[in-house]
């Protein structure tokens, strides 16, 4: 390992230009709230620091249609509209924004596999709610599900994991995945009665050649930390069993209480209790290949202190 630190953060503000406007949820401030604790906490002394990166439209078709494509460059150039039925509106570049987010995903991953570190941490990625076809919940783009494609078509890594604590279920990687039983998917997230995307009960486990394979693990509205050590329990043995050899962690701060759009009560001490559970599966089963992105997350002191605490569990 060529790096005196095991672990890189991309806090490359470029990053924050996948943004929808400072009166909008997902806006940069965001960026600017993590980047502000995370220095004053000197995390930023503790790891090596990664530049973003623009994907290549073929790498964006490893998982995306070339149709879609075609539309977000259109209503990119033309900064109007929406991208999808009113969640996820266009502003001038935000192809280039979101592409951004992916091509940092796959730095990421080429610098994990290459061996120059073991775990790595974006904060502004995890967009999991695109499909392979659509934009959906301010996702343009779906990093999470390229990353799956790349690991596959680059390194040949079949057994990758997907392990989302985000308070919306990752719906754009849980369907364009659900027949696959290569994909291992655990998700927590709160109960879909209540919350968008309406998705992932317990009884989704995937289909076809895949059923029974995936865990999607839904709790209620003002669910806590020990409700989320019951369910992060299935989590961990789920992956034991399993095995992985990549494992993707897709952390989103809005299932920290006081949350302005979701309904949950965790505090940062779950993420951070997840993290270092994942640093230890990826140790035994996957040459510590541990790669986390941000997600969501609208209470700016809630991102700042959630993702602080995951990057100090990483290292």
């Amino acid at each position: 390992m060529s790096s005196q630190h095991q672990c890189i953060v991309y806090d490359d503000k470029a990053l924050s230009a996948y943004s929808f406007g400072d009166n909008h949820p997902f806006g940069p401030a965001r960026f600017n709230a993590f980047y502000t604790l995370f220095t004053k906490q000197g995390l930023d002394k503790a790891v090596d620091h990664g530049k973003a990166k623009q994907a290549a439209t073929n790498l964006l078709k490893l998982f995306h249609t070339d149709q879609y494509l075609q539309h977000v460059k259109q209503l990119s150039a033309s900064g109007e509209g929406y991208l999808d039925y009113g969640d996820t509106p266009a502003f001038a570049g935000i192809y280039e924004a979101a592409a951004t987010v992916v091509g940092t995903t796959l730095d990421a991953i080429d610098r994990i596999m290459q061996g120059q570190y073991k775990r790595a941490f974006i904060p502004i990625a995890g967009l999991h709610h695109a499909r392979r076809d659509k934009a959906a919940g301010f996702c343009a783009l779906n990093d999470c599900g390229v990353a799956i494609e790349y690991l596959r078509d680059k390194y040949n890594i079949d057994k990758v994991a997907y392990v989302d604590i985000d308070a919306h279920h990752g719906d754009g990687v849980f369907y364009s995945f659900e027949n696959d039983p290569d994909l291992q998917f655990a998700d927590i997230h709160e109960d879909g009665i209540y919350l968008y995307p309406g998705t992932g009960h317990m009884n989704e486990t995937g289909s076809g050649e895949a059923a029974g394979t995936k865990l999607n693990l839904p709790v209620p509205m003002n669910a806590d930390d020990q409700i989320f050590d019951r369910q992060w329990d299935k989590v961990e043995n789920y992956l034991h069993q399993r095995k992985p050899e990549f494992i993707l962690f897709q952390c989103g701060a809005d299932s920290i209480e006081n949350d302005p759009i979701t309904h949950l009560k965790f505090t940062e001490n779950s993420h951070h209790k997840a993290a270092t559970q994942l640093r230890k599966i990826a140790d035994k089963y996957a040459d510590g290949r541990l790669l986390t992105m941000g997600g969501g997350g609208y209470n700016l002191d809630n991102i700042a202190k959630t993702w602080c605490a995951v990057i100090q569990a990483l290292i």
